[in-house]
């Protein structure tokens, strides 16, 4: 190497102060690959870097059961070694291997949950072939699979690891979920790019979303020393059965969409709309309109 590279790359170490008190080094590969273990021990049929193969018979039928199971078990054991890993950067040991536990036991309701989101993603849809393909392709399915994890854990008040999940899943989709957010079942967002769904939103049941659209904060609360007041309610309650085209911003912790409220794209929304109305620009009706007819 070039001495004069050598002692440049020396005297910046050496004017480089710690960064933080913690040690995190391979945290964040931990956190992806448990994440890659725990899709495929819910979706063995779909997931993993080989193709299943089994001599002498036909679509692996003979040997999918055992196959699947025995795939299941080692994706689970492999998840919960990285994601133990993973939590003892910021708990203790012990606390880190009952969170991983607990995160465990809680996945068949989430794989029930997401059942529900392929539903609405496929009955939502009209270019959707199979319900196979909203597994195998769909960034928008990807990104509520990895926030529904993550929001367990959040609700187990694990540190860090549910927002390191959930930012990883905005990296690789552009979609955005806060790990706090509350979202009830047949969850569907179309397209998916640039959607922002902040910390304390919470969101009903058979709820779509389209791309771009933000549930976001109006403001944000300071102290008398100007920091920003944390852990109050800050984004919109959206109801169920509520459509959201693309664009829409729905902003405050005061807002609420009703049931069966349709909200048009590119609106901007600070304040609550009424079960059952359509909001366009500068527009409220009180009819929703029938899909039939489009988007809004």
């Amino acid at each position: 190497m070039n001495s004069e590279i050598e002692n440049a790359i020396i005297n910046t170490i050496d004017s480089l102060s710690p960064e933080s008190s913690g040690d995190y080094v391979g945290m964040k590969v931990a956190v992806r690959k448990s994440l890659e273990y725990l899709e495929i021990a819910m979706f063995p049929e779909f997931t993993g870097k080989e193709m299943s193969t089994c001599i002498g018979c036909e679509n692996n039928a003979c040997c999918s059961k055992n196959e699947l199971k025995e795939r299941r078990f080692s994706a689970f054991s492999k998840a919960a070694l990285q994601l133990s890993n993973a939590l003892r950067c910021v708990m203790d040991a012990h606390e880190a291997e009952s969170a991983t536990a607990e995160l465990i036991r809680r996945i068949p309701q989430i794989r029930k949950v997401l059942d529900t989101d392929i539903e609405a993603a496929y009955e939502g849809d009209p270019a959707a072939r199979s319900t196979d393909e909203i597994i195998l392709a769909y960034p928008a399915f990807k990104a509520i699979s990895i926030f529904r994890i993550a929001h367990e854990l959040y609700l187990m008040k694990v540190p860090t690891v549910p927002r390191m999940m959930t930012e990883y899943a905005h990296e690789i989709t552009g979609i955005d979920i806060n790990p706090g957010a509350t979202v009830g079942t047949h969850f569907f967002i179309d397209h998916g790019t640039g959607v922002v769904i902040g910390e304390t939103t919470t969101i009903g049941e058979h709820v779509k979303i389209y791309q771009n659209v933000t549930l976001g904060a109006k403001s944000f609360a300071a102290a008398e020393d100007g920091s920003l007041v944390k852990g109050i309610k800050r984004h919109p309650d959206i109801g169920n059965n509520v459509v959201i085209y693309a664009g829409a911003t729905i902003l405050g912790g005061n807002t609420r969409i009703g049931d069966n409220a349709v909200i048009g794209g590119n609106v901007w929304v600070t304040h609550s709309v009424p079960a059952g109305r359509v909001v366009t620009q500068g527009v409220v009706s009180s009819r929703r309109p029938a899909e039939s007819e489009g988007e809004v």
